[in-house]
């Protein structure tokens, strides 16, 4: 008589190992179990209790031994293409490639634990970022050598979990390790922006030059380098239209089948925004809509912001902001990023309050917006702090007479 969902067996097999074996639902009618060896009785038995329990909370249990490395590589070149961007799909890939493979890749998909993932966090932040040093035995290595930041360790582990969820998904795997550890904190790096006083500065210097508008539109929007980028003439009127952005993408062919792009040239693309805050319509003001009415007369269709006649590379942008700041006699600390943290500096100390700040920026959050204000109004607290003050005095009279 066959033996129902979740009933087992325990008994010594002929090689010496204690053996348990589970049965396991069988949507086909054929017999399914989950067996497992130890030496030891009493942790076969340990065990047994273990599975029962697991069956119990997830109904079923993969019987296969996968390998992290077999997964993986079907994870990422099957089933990944499918479900994430092509920018993102290139990072994932190396990820997976350069990190997860080499240090998981032999391990059994359900043998994995909580120590396996912190023990990838130690590899990776033990490594040097230099490529020449990773051959180089580390006795060998200079004093002060340069390691891999949290950010990659942090990287992995966000894309280990989401390869593990598809598993779980898939029946592949038993349960998400990654979910019972959490990723390392990454040291907090002050995002530095222009202030008040520096931004009209940088204004006043743009008055002469030719790519005044590309520069004026990122101090007085906070968009982002590709929606700015990617500004077209029928998208810029009474409004900014924000609903695509250039980026460069190596492999599009990697791209889901909702992905919306247009090609412009070489590895250069207009995308649609990932997230529907990111995807938004802002109204034109001045001085910039004077400021891109003059930048536009006489320009046809087409991208408005351009480079010798050709699209802007984005890395491109970035390090004309950083030449354009030294000309300019401003900090070089201030990466083009750094406009949108300007721009909401400008905004909170304007007094606009922080849903029309978020909306501005295009952030699904207030805390993310919030997050960008780099300065303290010391005026506006200062006064706060007077006006909390004089509730909390004493009335007139009493005192030390009381």
């Amino acid at each position: 008589m066959a033996r129902g969902k979740g009933e087992g067996a325990l008994f010594k097999d002929a090689r010496g190992y204690w053996t348990v074996r589970i049965e396991l639902p069988s949507p086909d009618g054929k017999r399914r179990q989950k067996v497992i060896r130890r030496k030891d009785k009493k942790a076969a038995m340990a065990e047994m209790s273990a599975i029962k329990k697991e069956l119990d909370k997830l109904g079923d249990l993969p019987t296969s031994n996968l390998a992290v490395e077999k997964w993986l590589r079907r994870w990422i070149d099957d089933i990944a293409p499918n479900e994430i961007r092509p920018k993102s799909y290139a990072s994932y890939k190396s990820t997976v490639d350069g990190w997860l493979i080499p240090i998981l890749g032999k391990r059994k998909i359900d043998a994995l634990n909580a120590d396996h993932v912190r023990q990838m966090f130690k590899v990776i932040q033990a490594t040097p970022k230099s490529l020449k040093l990773r051959s180089v035995d580390p006795k060998d290595w200079p004093a002060g050598t340069a390691m891999v930041g949290a950010d990659t360790a942090i990287k992995a582990h966000a894309v280990l979990s989401s390869a593990l969820k598809t598993a779980m998904r898939e029946g592949k795997a038993t349960r998400n390790v990654c979910e019972m550890v959490d990723p390392p904190r990454k040291a907090k790096t002050e995002q530095n922006a222009l202030s008040t006083e520096q931004a009209i500065e940088l204004l006043a210097h743009l008055t002469t030059r030719e790519d005044r508008a590309l520069w004026a539109t990122y101090l007085l929007t906070g968009a982002r380098r590709g929606e700015i980028l990617g500004l077209e003439a029928d998208r810029v009127t009474d409004h900014l239209d924000l609903s695509w952005q250039l980026l460069r993408i190596t492999d599009i062919t990697t791209a889901p089948a909702d992905y919306e792009y247009r090609h412009l040239e070489g590895t250069l693309y207009l995308t649609r925004p990932k997230s529907q805050s990111g995807w938004r319509i802002l109204p034109l003001v001045e001085p910039l809509k004077s400021i891109l009415a003059l930048h536009m007369q006489g320009r046809g269709d087409g991208l408005i912001f351009t480079r010798n006649g050709r699209p802007w590379d984005p890395d491109g942008a970035t390090e004309a902001w950083a030449k354009l700041l030294a000309e300019a006699g401003l900090p070089d600390d201030i990466v083009l990023h750094g406009a949108r943290h300007t721009a909401v500096d400008l905004l909170d100390a304007a007094g606009v309050d922080w849903d029309t700040i978020k909306d501005i920026v295009g952030h699904s959050t207030k805390k993310m917006s919030q997050a960008y204000r780099t300065k303290v109004d010391m005026k506006r607290l200062t006064g706060a702090l007077q006006q909390m003050s004089k509730m909390l005095e004493a009335p007139a009279g009493d005192g030390a007479a009381a």
